[in-house]
């Protein structure tokens, strides 16, 4: 197998977890997950404490999914660094998310976030998993220009 294969796998696992979070789609995104017993597993959803162990991630997920009507990612500043059975994916995930349905059935307002996030995933024999998800949220500008005036 060669590196940008590996590359290429890392990215497409990648790109799934999100399409499984877009279409709500809780069973493709636990067969994401390592799998087994394995307490390693954790998460860290921007505001929320450190989860750890493979069922109190999907657990969360699963509360996510039940509680939000539209979401999706627009994933920007992707970089996928693989070392033997590990990879390390760091993005910006520019997310669209609806609030809650109007009274007449229509979707909420529409609300735009910005969260840095870093995806951990081993290789298993079954394809690359997800062992760590790490999301913060931005709340810096970063492309204004510093300011020249000094407080009197």
């Amino acid at each position: 197998m060669t590196a940008g294969t590996e590359v290429e796998q890392v990215e497409l696992a990648n790109t799934t977890f999100y399409d499984a979070m877009e279409h709500g789609d809780f069973e493709a995104l636990s067969g994401l997950w390592l799998d087994g017993d394995d307490e390693s597993v954790s998460c860290v959803h921007p505001g929320w404490p450190v989860l750890t162990g493979r069922a109190e991630v999907l657990r969360s997920y699963a509360l996510i999914m039940a509680n939000t009507e539209y979401i999706q990612f627009f994933l920007t500043d992707v970089v996928v660094s693989v070392w033997a059975d590990t990879a390390v994916v760091t993005c910006t995930e520019n997310i669209l998310s609806g609030g809650p349905a109007e009274e007449n059935g229509d979707l909420g307002p529409l609300v735009g976030q910005l969260v840095v996030a870093t995806n951990v995933f081993r290789r298993t024999s079954e394809g690359w998993k997800i062992w760590s998800h790490h999301g913060s949220p931005v709340l810096a500008e970063t492309d204004e220009e510093p300011d020249d005036e000094t407080p009197a």
